[in-house]
């Protein structure tokens, strides 16, 4: 009896061990939220309950959209009249560009990158660089919206942008993108491919229209046009009655690891020392234009928004660095590492490979983005 204790107790040990192990993220953000609470009493104020909210109607709606699999019927429908290997990839790429715009830049890699996986497998394509080119497209493409990724919400909601001042700020980085973009596909090999994948059906069409205009209300809550807690409300009611399922698909390990990072900015926040040496430091827009950049390399660029985000009110260059800054290493961004992954799942021995020409590409792209605002905050 007592070795069947100590064996089901070794097994929850296991699985709590594995739980934190999972998302190194969060495990690091729990860790810092407990070490800094035994200094300060964390407070309910330090939370931001709009940018929770927000980020869980979002994750709602996407997950409905992933269970009725409708970017998937678009973007067969489209690989399907392709007929060489460089308009495949170009397909692929831009539609990362564009759906990171309002699913988020990591949905987006997981929807099209097992597809780019698939279409390989059909068509033996090599599909490294679509891979890459995939993901530094569905990074950029998202820094062009509120919605497009976490730290552009967290920002959005923690400085009260207006949409104006938002979509000017971050509009080079979309078009630099999106030329940088053209230039790496024309470069790519072309061969002739015939794509044949199967055409998905939505089986209820109902029931996509429904969560599309349960989106636009999120979108519009995210903008400030209606209340997020009406979204709130209205997801919540849709999801109950068209498929309660999805409440349990909820990535709440990311609203936990947001929860965290809130907990540990605040904390330290009311530590004297550090609250004046991250005031000084941040003392003008090319400062906090760096520290983003580089706090982005080495502990991606969602942590490094809500750390700094608490030691300036100059929120252009802090937008313009995590987003930027995204860029780079392959933990800038975690959108970067959920392609990595699923590129090695099904190509496991190109892993220092893909690493080497993911850093080209990526780091090239950094240098050049971070040289344009940093003239321009030098001029202006």
């Amino acid at each position: 009896m007592r070795d069947s204790v100590m064996i089901q107790h070794k097994k929850g040990i296991q699985v709590t061990f594995e739980f934190f192990k999972k998302d190194l993220v969060f495990t690091i953000s729990f860790l810092l939220a407990a070490a800094s609470s035994l200094v300060h009493t964390p407070k309910m104020e330090y939370i931001n309950f709009h940018v929770l909210v927000s980020l869980f109607n979002l994750m709602l709606a996407i997950k409905a959209f992933e269970e009725l699999r409708v970017m998937d019927k678009f973007a067969i429908s489209l690989l399907n009249k392709c007929q060489n290997s460089k308009s495949v990839s170009m397909i692929l790429i831009l539609m990362c560009f564009v759906s990171s715009m309002f699913v988020t830049n990591d949905v987006a890699l997981l929807t099209f990158v097992p597809l780019t996986v698939v279409i390989s497998r059909k068509t033996k394509m090599p599909i490294m660089e679509t891979v890459i080119l995939q993901t530094i497209a569905a990074n950029i493409g998202s820094s062009l919206t509120p919605m497009g990724n976490p730290q552009n919400l967290f920002i959005y909601s923690h400085y009260g942008i207006k949409p104006i001042a938002f979509f000017t700020t971050v509009l080079f980085i979309a078009v630099f993108g999106i030329l940088s973009l053209y230039f790496f596909i024309r470069r790519m090999p072309k061969s002739e491919l015939n794509v044949n994948l199967t055409p998905i059906v939505i089986g209820d069409r109902k029931k996509a229209i429904v969560w599309g205009l349960v989106l636009i209300a999120i979108m519009a809550s995210i903008l400030g046009i209606i209340s997020y807690l009406i979204a709130f409300v209205l997801t919540l009611i849709v999801a109950i009655i068209l498929n309660r399922k999805l409440l349990l698909k909820v990535d709440y390990q990311l609203l936990l690891t947001f929860i965290s990072f809130f907990i540990f900015v605040g904390n330290i926040s009311s530590t004297s020392a550090v609250n004046s040496i991250l005031s000084r430091s941040l003392n003008d827009s090319i400062s906090v234009f760096f520290s983003s950049i580089v706090l982005s390399q080495l502990i991606s660029n969602v942590p490094a928004s809500i750390l700094l985000a608490n030691f300036t009110t100059d929120w252009r260059p802090l937008l313009l660095g995590v987003n930027i800054g995204g860029l780079g290493t392959i933990i800038a961004s975690l959108a970067s590492v959920i392609s990595y992954k699923l590129f090695i799942d099904a190509n496991p021995t190109e892993g220092k490979r893909y690493l080497i020409k993911f850093s080209i590409y990526n780091f090239s792209l950094l240098v050049s983005l971070t040289l344009i605002p940093y003239v321009l905050f030098e001029l202006f």
